[in-house]
């Protein structure tokens, strides 16, 4: 008689015990979370309430009702969706041509190592602590002296210049250690410079150029004091000064001016929430490196 063989089910591993301090740790974390949604959440409250029910039960109540009047007067004041084409067309203008920029210099300096690399790498690094308060008076006139003062194309060219002297010292460090055995492989096939930099270089840092978009795109579309100087025309300013100049002129109640920050949070937000996946990749591409 042949024996049968019976698969017995393996034996189901107990799960480690939880320790208190995990507990512990994942309370506190809650309790940052909270904290840092708290002024959103706020926001979003107050925003969707009526002036007469933010009067009568104060901003911590919670709205009886959807109540959009906050958001429809502010959007018909400032002109809002002009605003935010401004904001839109600005932001993702400077994030393309800073991480282009960022990457021909930063291929030149940590891959071509040019003469001088470190005096160039010393600039850029002594550029992006500049203030840019110091920066206004000469790029005020130097906007005046070629007539391209009180629009777009200015700020453009001004925040692709700040965005591109980090992108460059921050990838020129990266790319100074590229694997040399793809370039040689590269070489060895025939390729040019513009051709190792377009097939080879640029879809292994490609996690890399994300991240540098997301920030270069959120970096641009929350700055106020530049875009506040040289875009002084109602056509032509963008959400922050749009915010900033209306709070500052008129009068607003406390449900239009929670509004007001919602709408200028909001696009921003959802464009991270978009690209968040773009970041973690290039966070642990980052890692693996």
């Amino acid at each position: 008689m042949t024996a049968i063989a019976v698969d017995r089910p393996a034996p189901k591993q107990s799960r480690p015990p939880i320790r208190p301090g995990r507990w512990i740790v994942l309370g506190v974390l809650v309790v940052v979370v909270l904290l840092v949604l708290a002024p959103f959440l706020l926001v979003v409250l107050n925003a969707v309430k009526s002036p007469a029910e933010y009067s009568t039960n104060g901003p911590l109540a919670l709205p009886d009702g959807l109540h959009l009047s906050g958001v429809a007067d502010f959007w018909q004041r400032v002109d809002f969706s002009r605003k935010l084409l401004n904001s839109a067309v600005i932001s993702g203008t400077v994030a393309v041509l800073a991480v282009v920029f960022s990457m021909l210099n930063a291929y030149a300096l940590g891959i071509g190592r040019v003469r001088g690399r470190n005096f160039f790498l010393a600039a850029f690094l002594v550029a992006n602590l500049v203030p840019q308060e110091s920066l206004v008076y000469p790029l005020y006139y130097l906007a005046k002296l070629v007539d391209l003062y009180d629009t777009e194309f200015a700020v453009i060219v001004i925040f692709t210049a700040i965005q591109s002297a980090f992108g460059t010292f921050l990838l020129s460090s990266v790319l100074a250690s590229f694997p040399t055995e793809l370039l040689d492989a590269a070489a060895m096939d025939g390729a040019g410079r513009l051709r190792t930099l377009w097939k080879v270089v640029v879809p292994v840092s490609r996690p890399t150029l994300g991240v540098l978009f997301t920030f270069f795109f959120v970096w641009t579309w929350n700055e106020l004091f530049i875009p506040l100087i040289f875009l002084i025309s109602n056509e032509h300013q963008t959400v922050p000064v749009a915010l900033g100049v209306l709070q500052g002129e008129r009068m607003m109640d406390a449900t239009t001016t929670s509004a007001s920050a919602l709408l200028g949070i909001a696009p921003a937000v959802l464009f991270f929430l978009v690209f968040q996946r773009t970041l973690t990749r290039g966070v642990m591409a980052g890692a693996v490196k």
